[in-house]
């Protein structure tokens, strides 16, 4: 029997997982539970795509119920591996966590204190944490988080221009889809060469969560991001960039309550209060509603305006990274933002775009598609800190995972 690593990513209704070989790497399996909360359905696949399981679960599974129907299937379904740790995204560290931890009560305590400031995603991944604990309590848990590739900024970069104690308080920039950033920083020799690797980079996280970051040697230098997940680019269903006074205006002048706001601007703005249509960036590229259209162009918009911000940061720009769902499939929207990049010295290759090739340029600032895979990421992190926790297993334990 060998050691293998649980990945989790837990949303509000449902939880993707994979599980990693500890010593390969080789993903053994994946898949998910969607719908939790009204029509559960677990679904599981081999490594080579092949459906292992794909069954309804009763529709009052919660997410606890989830999880033991996953824990119960890997019993079976990877009976020859055995589950050495479980390692979690977590989309906020705050200023305490720069890299991944070992949970323990404290840790989750000081996590859950974080939850304002990503009130979509923190308490998910929190709340499968608790319910695994539960579930099997001696099974180490490991957090790795989406901030955390972000500490390499300098303290300019991550500074509001606020009074120092709220600073000081944590009011800062911390950026997010650090995970995903980090795999492409590490397959970036591979795919553009050592030299422009170390170079002006500029990667563009495209999804119904959205965000660019700008790295020079692989390393974060300023992101769209801030201090939540609602700054920088418009995206699925949250606004991106605002003028506070606007905020202030629904306050003071037209009286809405706080969490109404906050409804409005996490659930339903961007590409659905824009198009007033849908979240999907599919739905609204195939319609030929005006809405449909001033969604997508505003989109695009906001994406250039920024990546000039991030350019200016770098000094200049090398390569252009498009990742994550859109990113890597809305070949229109590449197109579109190639296009308007343009003055950058992007030459966008049509044919090559329209395939979802690799490389989509021809030009001196290179434009390629990476798929991104925040899972393998977040299963090195869990077997590094395992293995720097339990160093040495006790006499008649069974043998821990161990560096490669």
């Amino acid at each position: 029997m060998s050691d293998a690593v649980l990945v989790l990513n837990a949303g509000s209704s449902s939880i993707k997982f994979a599980v990693y070989d500890a010593m390969a790497e080789a993903r053994i399996c994946d898949g998910f539970v969607e719908e939790i909360g009204d029509a559960p359905r677990f679904r599981a696949r081999d490594a080579k795509g092949v459906v292992l399981a794909d069954k309804p679960l009763p529709a009052d599974t919660t997410h606890e119920g989830a999880l033991a129907a996953l824990l119960d299937w890997l019993k079976t379904g990877c009976a020859e591996h055995r589950m050495v740790a479980a390692g979690h995204r977590v989309v906020h560290g705050g200023a305490r966590y720069t890299e991944p931890v070992l949970i323990d009560d404290d840790v989750l305590a000081t996590l859950r204190k974080l939850i304002p400031l990503a009130p979509l995603h923190q308490p998910h991944p929190l709340a499968a944490i608790a319910a695994l604990a539960k579930l099997n309590p001696g099974l180490p848990q490991v957090a790795c988080f989406d901030t955390a590739f972000h500490h390499t900024q300098d303290r300019i970069a991550t500074t509001f221009a606020l009074p120092h104690a709220l600073t000081d308080e944590g009011v800062r920039r911390y950026g997010f889809h650090g995970l995903s950033y980090e795999y492409i920083a590490s397959v970036l020799p591979r795919v553009l060469g050592p030299d422009t690797a170390e170079g002006r980079v500029l990667v563009a996280h495209l999804g119904n969560g959205a965000s660019l970051c700008a790295m020079r040697r692989r390393r974060s230098v300023a992101t769209t991001m801030g201090f939540t997940v609602l700054d920088g680019l418009m995206m699925g269903s949250r606004c991106g960039a605002i003028d506070p006074g606007v905020i202030l205006h629904l306050l003071q002048e037209k009286g809405m309550p706080a969490d109404a706001v906050n409804e409005l601007l996490y659930k339903k703005s961007g590409l659905l209060g824009v198009s007033g249509i849908s979240d999907d960036m599919r739905v609204l590229l195939a319609s030929s509603d005006p809405r449909a259209q001033e969604a997508v162009e505003l989109f695009v918009y906001r994406i250039l305006r920024e990546m000039g911000s991030l350019v200016a940061a770098l000094g200049g720009l090398d390569a252009l990274i498009f990742t994550a769902g859109i990113g890597e499939h809305a070949a229109e929207i590449r197109r579109r933002v190639c296009a308007g990049a343009a003055w950058l010295g992007i030459d966008l290759d049509e044919k090559a775009n329209a395939k979802n090739g690799a490389c989509i340029s021809e030009s001196r600032v290179s434009a390629w598609v990476v798929p991104t895979d925040e899972e393998i990421v977040i299963a090195r992190h869990t077997r590094s800190v395992l293995n720097a926790s339990f160093p040495a297993p006790r006499l008649g334990e069974p043998l821990k995972v161990r560096a490669r």
